[in-house]
């Protein structure tokens, strides 16, 4: 049965803000968004048709991936920590077994030291059997905390090392986030959980097992009455789980979404706008009615949980007492002898520890489990997106590369961003691409650096067809100096170097090609300072000051092709005709495409491509271009006019 979600507070009245009343035209009421009920009942519709007996069916395949994970991690540890727990059931069966012995002799006639000395053999048994059982046990638990950080190890490195390799285009997926968000948030946490739980759990069976076979041993009618002591609470316990793992699931939107107003609240980059445009009054208006939902179905959920909770607890407590009432009559009609009675009474104590500690144990490993199988979900959708492997090998250089009616989507979305687009680029040359925003210049560019994929067409270095060579050996040959580009919390030699080795010359070449160098000589501990105030002893650059470390950075690849995707973005006027400058020197002998709005550069370009809606519209030299008078002489005029105004 499915778990309905109340309505969100929030969606009627959040909590009173301590910030100003806005006053008329000032922040507008938050938007909920992702919080709409509808979304929530899509996510629930996943875990609407879950009972006992699906759970059941899916825990063995669920121990299953574990131990495969465990064993991966240290085959070793997971061998001795199961063979342990199985040995530490077979000490507990000897122990119960031999307590019969004990209770005989001690219920027999006769002297009180007679009868215990008859015990004494039975008793030794008891002891060694109890203390090699602990022994066991310790071992075991020594071998499962070894378990666990190699466990989290294994599962981290192969979430993050899927999430760097999956093609870039899986970024502008929203349902690649839900998943992501899922895999990372509780997901790739709960392995060596779910490892640990999978191993309670065959100690808690090893543990019945035995309970259970001293009971068949003693009397058969014993077995089935210890089931059912403990049924109620395995049921309270699985819809407990299901209770939450499906409100959990559903939140996964809205949790997202307090987690990046979050970061708007919290982060440094943010941080001045926040201020600057007073937006901490709407920013915490619009948090409150994300939590406040969320709270309102968290506090349902833990009513909904106590209710089965207490349930389950009083049908246990019915089946228990049922249990010493058959055991009783059994006793009272002489079914069995006192002693076996009372070793029954340890067995099926020991059998209900067991029990509580497998239902626990179950019930963690099925919730928990749920949430690493979110882990093993989005692994083997981010495999499924890797495609297949290429071994062709990548060009060292080119003569000319030529993209060929390329077609490319972006996911989600139902236009085209490149349709039937077709560019050529020769040795030596430097292209480049304008259009207004959204015209699919960067799209482009990203298609012909390899990062990402067409839906159709092909491009070719000379006759390479890129869809079948290595992408990493083809990235190898282009460097690109990007406008968003990413300001790495590394040391400055680490950010224009990007973990290559090519030695000190190559690094403080290209620094000094790109200007870089006058950035790194103002650092207090040159190319060793780590640029991240949020450190100790780091330091915070301009964002003409990093965009030259970025522009130094692809300089240091010294590739083939040069890829240029608004380089000046940041730069003041001088800086920025410096900076071509910079680059028309380095250029020499190597191709260029450049990306730019400031059609004033790309007047020398020995070719220009205008693109608009998706679509090369326009083709030609600078003069070609203004001749036809079309979109890029449209364009170039208006920034004309600008500046000779």
């Amino acid at each position: 049965m499915a778990d309905t979600l109340p309505e969100p507070a929030s969606r009627t009245a959040t909590k009173k803000d301590t910030s100003p009343e806005p006053g008329p035209g000032s922040e507008p009421a938050p938007e909920l968004g992702e919080l709409s009920l509808s979304e929530w009942h899509a996510h629930v519709g996943k875990m609407t048709g879950i009972g006992f007996l699906t759970i059941a069916r899916r825990l063995p395949a669920l121990v299953s991936q574990a131990v495969r994970l465990a064993w991966l991690a240290s085959p070793r540890d997971t061998l001795t920590a199961i063979t342990l727990s199985m040995l530490a059931g077979v000490f507990t069966a000897f122990g119960l077994l031999a307590t019969t012995g004990v209770l005989s002799a001690l219920f027999e006639a006769g002297p009180t030291p007679e009868r215990v000395m008859a015990a004494l053999p039975s008793l030794i048994v008891v002891g060694a059997a109890g203390t090699l059982r602990t022994l066991m046990q310790a071992g075991a638990g020594w071998a499962q905390s070894r378990l666990d950080p190699q466990v989290s190890r294994i599962a981290e490195e192969r979430l993050y090392g899927l999430t760097s390799q999956v093609g870039l285009a899986a970024f502008d997926d929203p349902d690649f986030h839900d998943a992501l968000q899922r895999a990372r948030s509780r997901g790739v946490a709960m392995a060596d959980v779910v490892v640990g739980t999978t191993i309670n759990v065959l100690t808690a069976i090893i543990g019945i097992i035995a309970a259970a076979g001293v009971l068949g041993v003693l009397h058969p009618v014993l077995l089935p009455l210890l089931v059912l002591a403990v049924l109620p609470d395995a049921w309270a316990a699985i819809r407990s789980a299901r209770m939450r793992y499906t409100t959990m699931y559903a939140l996964i939107p809205a949790s997202r979404r307090k987690w990046i107003i979050a970061e708007l609240l919290a982060e440094r980059e943010p941080a001045a706008e926040v201020r600057s445009f007073t937006m901490r009054g709407f920013l915490m208006r619009m948090y409150d009615a994300v939590a406040t939902a969320e709270q309102s179905i968290l506090l349902g959920l833990a009513r909904r949980q106590t209710f089965t909770k207490v349930v389950g607890e009083a049908l246990g407590g019915v089946g228990t007492a049922i249990v010493y009432v058959a055991l009783g009559v059994l006793l009272a009609v002489g079914a069995v002898p006192l002693a076996v009675a009372g070793t029954a009474v340890l067995a099926i104590r020991s059998g209900q520890t067991y029990l509580a500690n497998l239902m626990y144990a179950t019930n963690r490993l099925y919730e928990e489990g749920l949430y690493f199988t979110d882990f093993l979900d989005f692994c083997a959708d981010a495999e499924s997106r890797l495609g297949s492997e290429r071994s062709g090998q990548a060009p060292e250089t080119f003569k000319r590369i030529t993209a060929e009616d390329v077609v490319f989507t972006y996911p989600g979305s139902g236009t085209p961003a490149l349709q039937g687009v077709s560019v050529r680029i020769d040795r030596g040359e430097v292209i480049a691409l304008v259009g207004e925003n959204g015209s699919g210049k960067t799209t482009l560019a990203k298609i012909l650096s390899g990062l990402y994929e067409p839906d159709s067409g092909h491009v070719r270095w000379d006759g390479t067809d890129l869809a079948e060579v290595d992408p990493d050996q083809l990235r190898q040959r282009i460097a690109v100096i990007a406008q968003d580009h990413t300001r790495w919390p590394l040391t400055a030699r680490h950010n224009i170097s990007m973990g290559t080795d090519k030695g000190e010359p190559a690094l403080i070449s290209a620094a000094e090609v790109a200007g870089a160098d006058q950035v790194v000589a103002e650092l207090p501990h040159g190319y060793g300072t780590l640029l991240d105030r949020r450190f100790k002893d780091g330091q915070e650059l301009s964002g003409g000051q990093w965009q030259r470390i970025a522009v130094a950075r692809g300089f240091h690849r010294d590739a083939p092709l040069l890829i240029c995707d608004e380089p000046t973005a940041a730069l003041d006027a001088r800086a920025e005709h410096a900076l071509f400058e910079r680059i028309r020197r380095h250029a020499d002998g190597r191709t260029v495409l450049l990306i730019t709005h400031r059609l004033a550069s790309v007047r020398y370009a020995d070719r220009i491509y205008v693109l608009d809606h998706g679509r090369v519209t326009e083709e030609g030299t600078h003069d070609q271009l203004i001749a036809v008078d079309g979109l890029y002489a449209d364009l170039y005029s208006l920034q004309a006019r600008a500046y000779s105004a």
